[in-house]
């Protein structure tokens, strides 16, 4: 019978890629990796990864697997920290912040759960899309999206965001699909006036990033309001996919451009140095940590 070793081994192997990737991160044997993926598969009487000598393709079955997995080992190894520190004392607020579109979407639903883990602490979420100050604006926690500046702030890395290209079907049909990163230049798109990518988009062409000037007639300085004027059919936009997941899967919005998309965007949780962190502070990294490495970003 399988056991969690063999069900860790089958992630790695969807992770990164190929058996022989997978037991280098793992620190496994490449014999231990395929006799796990061996038993897995004779135990479910289905394939999940089609080996070849070069790479692993995984099957529908094995991404649908390994969907579930994923999750019940994030919450294995959130079970074992919580059962360790079982004596600690959890209580106290904890100010927390965040961005704008994020934290309702995913910080809050972890919030949730943790509250009711751990009923003595009360959460306050900071909104805002900027780097706090966390001493001056009294915060524990701050969870920050993309690349951090040099400080003294402790930090911990919590996932990395896909970004992806998309317009909607219509304006496809009108304007044609873009092919090459060159081809966004006879295109409408729309550009959000914030940060580096106001007058071009960093995309990846044979593994270099090569920054693409773009423009459109319709600009905004806040996401939300390109991703509505994408949904419109005002034009090309570049966004986090988990921004517009829902509307991809239910066919509003169609992924262009994909073998070149730009680099993922980190997300991080940072807090002030301190000789020890209070215990609701670190389980609630914790648990961010865990619930995010299910996700599917």
């Amino acid at each position: 019978m399988a056991d969690l070793n063999d069900y860790t081994a089958f992630v790695a192997v969807v992770e990164h890629g190929s058996l022989t990737a997978a037991a280098k991160a793992l620190g496994y044997s490449l014999q231990a990796v395929s006799r796990s993926l061996a038993l897995l598969e004779r135990e479910l009487g289905t394939p999940l990864v089609l080996r070849t000598t070069r790479r692993s393709q995984v099957t529908a079955a094995g991404l649908a697997f390994h969907d579930r997995v994923k999750a019940a080992l994030a919450d294995i190894n959130l079970a074992r920290e919580e059962a360790a520190r079982h004596g600690e004392i959890v209580s106290g607020k904890l100010r927390i912040a965040a961005s704008v579109l994020f934290a309702p979407a995913y910080v809050v639903p972890v919030a949730s759960s943790f509250m009711q883990r751990w009923p003595g602490v009360d959460v306050e979420l900071v909104l805002g899309d900027a780097f706090t100050d966390l001493v001056a604006e009294r915060t524990d926690l701050a969870i920050r999206i993309g690349e951090l500046p040099s400080s003294g702030l402790r930090r911990r890395g919590l996932a990395q965001l896909r970004r992806v290209l998309f317009a909607t079907p219509g304006y496809l049909e009108r304007h044609g699909r873009p092919v090459t990163p060159s081809d966004l230049a006879r295109h409408q798109c729309v550009v959000r006036t914030i940060g580096p990518e106001q007058s071009g988009w960093p995309l990846t062409r044979d593994g270099a990033v090569v920054w693409t000037r773009v423009s459109g007639p319709f600009t905004a300085n806040d996401a939300a309001s390109c991703n509505a004027a994408v949904l419109a059919g005002l034009g090309i936009g570049l966004a986090p996919y988990w921004q517009i997941r829902s509307m991809v899967d239910d066919g509003r919005l169609e992924l262009v451009l994909t073998g070149f998309e730009p680099p993922p965007v980190p997300v991080s949780a940072v807090w002030l140095p301190a000789p020890q962190l209070p215990a609701r502070t670190r389980l609630f990294i914790d648990t961010l940590a865990s619930r995010f490495s299910a996700e599917r970003w």
